[in-house]
């Protein structure tokens, strides 16, 4: 486990909030409050209170206006456009626990992870339901962990069976980012994030403010503990969209990486 007895961990990781985002994005762009709000149609003030977070809820119409605006200043990337959208309230996502989640696994579910292939089944922000004996020997003891980030943090076993644990696992932190305005974003996730606030590696890339989308498919090396050999594989995700709880479940399955 990381030592966190020498930090004070006076860096705690933020869940995203529309304010913070909009004010970074005009920051980078050079754009004034006054400019933003004239281009926009509201006020300066108003800026001023969605910024400060007084204000939490804007119109799909003012959430649009600021997106088209500062996209003709500098091109928006998908993830801050999906974001503004998002930590505005604009989706609506209602959180299951993790307990109503388990007892909602259906038997086509468990088919997933009859295959051949390491496959598991986890809920979105990480926490691990189910996985074969395959995903069990690629990622020994991730499923005891109960948590992928728990896992990539606390286990030491994750710095030797990833081969390139920092990018795989700076990824995961900046999709985690983005994941977080669809599914509710403090309300839902702030124990995790508080748990993993304790790891002073994560609380760096959480601050670098990042986001990313996760590739259906995405090349990850893995090493063998046993012989020391290493393989690159591809790592197959996908939303389950069946079930009680359609959208929150993730399936993921290891394919062999094409040379």
């Amino acid at each position: 486990m990381t030592d966190t007895s020498i930090d004070d961990r006076a860096d705690e990781p933020v869940a995203p909030a529309f304010g913070a985002i909009l004010r970074r994005i005009r920051d980078s762009r050079g754009v004034s409050r006054e400019r933003l709000a004239f281009n926009t149609g509201v006020s300066a003030s108003y800026i001023t209170h969605l910024e400060k977070g007084s204000r939490t809820a804007p119109t799909r119409e003012v959430v649009e206006a600021l997106i088209r605006y500062l996209d003709r200043v500098e091109g928006l990337s998908m993830g801050d456009r999906r974001q503004l959208r998002e930590l505005a309230g604009l989706t609506v996502a209602v959180a299951p626990s993790l307990a109503e989640m388990r007892t909602a696994i259906t038997p086509e579910m468990r088919d997933l992870l009859k295959g051949p292939l390491p496959a598991s089944l986890s809920v979105v922000g990480g926490h691990m339901l189910l996985c074969n004996a395959g995903w069990e020997r690629a990622f020994p003891g991730m499923l005891e962990c109960g948590n992928e980030f728990r896992w990539l943090f606390d286990a030491d076993v994750a710095r030797r069976v990833l081969v390139d644990w920092r990018a795989d696992t700076t990824l995961s932190v900046r999709a985690f980012r983005l994941a977080m305005g669809s599914y509710g974003g403090t309300d839902v996730f702030a124990d995790l994030l508080d748990e993993l606030g304790g790891y002073p590696e994560f609380r760096r890339m959480w601050a670098e403010g990042a986001v990313a989308a996760v590739p259906p498919a995405w090349r990850i090396r893995l090493r063998d503990l046993e012989t020391g050999s290493e393989r690159t594989v591809l790592v197959q995700t996908g939303m389950v969209q069946s079930g009680a709880y359609p959208g929150w479940l993730v399936s993921q399955i290891l394919l062999p990486a094409p040379s």
